[in-house]
């Protein structure tokens, strides 16, 4: 689908949802939105980014036929230079923000532990924002196929001597979770308790759950920033509690969930073939 028929679909999308005028003006732009800074900041940006690890082009050759290449995004207000449209979102977002914005972005868990610019762009989080919260969601909840996605929470800040993240707090709501598109979508209820968790009226008053003698399944757990940083590549990769379908034969889950996201698994891996075959097809027609 172009970039065209998709902002088409998106306004169509927002029309329907009273949001926006058919003679008014126009809400979404059709330009690439990470080849330069945003004409704006804002107080807040909520952004479920496009999955897909790198970024591309699609051009006409000179024998007439449609082709991609990688494309990299060189901007100065950027922490590192990668074709990674996943961590190029998370910088431009960043620079999205007014000095007292907020954000909460779903990413991939590549973001959270990929080295070189990856690592680069953790770090930097880190420092210049206040990287608060992330939760971490179960498989199955996305048209995209075995996705195993992360909401990072950050708050932007003016340039400090000192890293403004002080601890992050992780919430895994993944493990031994088990949700699916058909039978068991994920809903608000089933968010209800990392909400009260995160606690929105004072998150400067939250509370563990986890602990290491009296509640080692606690799902609500902070780490401090010298032991993310600490971490190899500054992983935010961070899980603590034991798959039980590994050991506990009684804990597996329904057979038809089991199914499904099998066969997840098994069109993700397909998908991901493809995806290798169409860059084998490309190499050799270049080589040519």
């Amino acid at each position: 689908m172009t970039a065209d028929n998709t902002r088409r679909l998106c306004l169509m999308n927002m029309f329907l949802h009273n949001i926006g005028e058919i003679d008014g003006d126009v809400l979404i732009s059709p330009n690439d939105a990470l080849v330069a800074p945003s004409a704006q900041s804002f107080d807040y940006v909520l952004a479920n980014p496009p999955f897909g690890k790198k970024s591309s082009m699609s051009f006409t050759n000179g024998e007439g036929e449609e082709e991609t290449d990688e494309l990299t995004y060189n901007r100065q207000d950027f922490w590192a230079t990668t074709s990674n449209k996943q961590l190029n979102f998370v910088q431009h977002i960043r620079t999205m923000l007014k000095t007292t914005g907020r954000a909460a972005v779903v990413v991939p868990d590549n973001v959270l532990f990929e080295g070189g610019a990856g690592e680069i762009v953790r770090q930097n989080l880190l420092k210049t924002t206040d990287l608060h919260t992330i939760l971490r969601l179960p498989t199955g909840i996305f048209y995209a196929n075995g996705v195993k996605a992360n909401v990072l929470f950050f708050d932007n800040h003016t340039a400090a001597k000192n890293p403004w993240t002080k601890e992050v707090w992780f919430y895994d709501y993944r493990t031994n979770i088990h949700h699916t598109l058909k039978r068991k979508p994920l809903r608000f209820e089933h968010l209800e308790a990392f909400i009260e968790c995160y606690n929105p009226q004072n998150r400067h008053k939250r509370k563990e759950t986890w602990d290491a003698a009296k509640n080692p399944e606690g799902r609500w757990r902070k780490f401090t920033y010298g032991e993310l940083t600490a971490r190899d590549k500054t992983s935010l990769d961070v899980f603590w509690l034991k798959d039980k379908s590994l050991t506990d034969l009684d804990n597996l889950p329904e057979p038809d969930d089991l199914a499904e996201e099998i066969i997840e698994n098994l069109e993700a891996g397909l998908a991901s073939f493809r995806q290798v075959l169409a860059g084998l097809g490309k190499t050799a027609a270049n080589g040519s």
